[in-house]
């Protein structure tokens, strides 16, 4: 991967770091144009009680409107959801890179079945961070990806 591409990943880790830091889900995003960040967010779904705060969708909000976005890059610290997944889709998002899809993943084969480049990289970092938010606060995690905490 290019230094940028690192630049970029290496963001989107900070970000989901910061959530985690402030008590949320460590899912951080950036969306690029030209090597230049032009939206960036983190999952703030506990942070602003708003259910669909992902990370993905903080990003593409704070980048405002867009008269196009076939000449992005979304990068994520996670495999998308399928909300965010659908969200990357409707808008023509042509690729995305994700930190990690080991702890979370599955929607890889829709986005590519859609057109869009995936490109996974299995960031040792991007791992330790979502295993540690599954590992010390589960019901936060399962809430988030909207299923139920095992019992067992």
């Amino acid at each position: 991967m290019d230094h940028d591409g690192a630049a970029f990943m290496a963001e989107a880790y900070r970000l989901a770091k910061k959530s985690f830091d402030e008590g949320g889900l460590p899912i951080g995003s950036v969306l690029v144009r030209r090597g230049e960040i032009i939206g960036a967010g983190h999952n703030q779904r506990i942070q602003q009680g708003d259910a669909i705060a992902h990370g993905e969708m903080d990003a593409i909000r704070n980048a405002g409107r867009q008269r196009t976005y076939k000449d992005t890059v979304i990068y994520t610290s996670l495999s998308p959801c399928m909300m965010c997944a659908g969200t990357i889709v409707q808008f023509g998002i042509p690729r995305v890179v994700i930190g990690e899809n080991t702890t979370f993943g599955g929607n890889e084969a829709f986005l590519r079945e859609r057109g869009v480049e995936v490109v996974i990289l299995n960031d040792p970092k991007c791992i330790a961070l979502m295993e540690r938010v599954i590992r010390e606060r589960p019901g936060d995690w399962f809430e988030d990806i909207g299923e139920d905490e095992p019992t067992a």
